[in-house]
């Protein structure tokens, strides 16, 4: 379900009860900001995660780069 944008005087209110002093000329800016936030997380909550296992299954490892022949920590899957 798809929310409605927010306009320029509903960033100046919500930024007025947070306590915020929010200019007249940044209005439409922090508005127009927090509605590209609000659609990327938008689809973050779309993804199915029913399949990712949980942060702890996951472990640091150094990975040999074949570049430069350097290793840098690299996130790999615990058996």
């Amino acid at each position: 379900m798809s929310q409605p944008e927010l306009t320029p005087p509903e960033a100046a209110r919500w930024a007025h009860r947070a306590g915020l002093v929010l200019p007249a000329d940044r209005h439409a800016a922090v508005a127009a900001t927090a509605d590209h936030i609000h659609s990327v997380v938008a689809v973050l909550r779309e993804l199915d995660f029913g399949d990712t296992p949980p942060a702890p299954v996951y472990r640091a490892a150094a990975v040999k780069d074949a570049h430069d022949g350097e290793g840098d920590a690299r996130c790999s899957r615990m058996n």
